[in-house]
């Protein structure tokens, strides 16, 4: 990792896998996070643009740990659940229903948890 940035991620708060890879695999971890952050950086999308840019590739891949990180992410930076929900709506001719559903699912997952808890800006 450059010596100028610190990984922002803290590996204790990943979901099991993917903190147990970067416990294990530290420098692969930092350079992971590197990209990232380079990736970021490269262009003119910034803000809630590039979080629901993420969140659109981790719906259209069908991840749903990506899904539920992006949404968590996006949600702590203030974006709305009816616009993330919009992500779903908007995958339906590109991906299919079935998979869009399924993508609003784990959209809707941590965003109702964060109703329960109380985490994140609300409405």
């Amino acid at each position: 990792m450059s010596e100028e940035t610190e990984n922002p991620i803290d590996p204790e708060e990943l979901p099991s896998t993917a903190g147990e890879f970067a416990a294990e695999y530290p420098d692969v971890w930092d350079r992971y996070a590197d990209l990232g952050e380079a990736c970021a950086a490269s262009g003119p999308i910034d803000g809630e643009a590039k979080r629901l840019v993420k969140l659109a590739l981790a719906v259209a891949a069908q991840s749903e740990g990506a899904v539920h990180s992006h949404v968590r992410r996006a949600r702590d930076e203030g974006v709305q659940p009816e616009t993330l929900r919009h992500v779903a709506v908007l995958s339906i001719p590109t991906i299919g229903f079935p998979q869009a559903m399924a993508a609003l699912s784990w959209i809707d997952d941590p965003v109702d948890e964060g109703a329960d808890t109380g985490s994140g800006p609300r409405e």
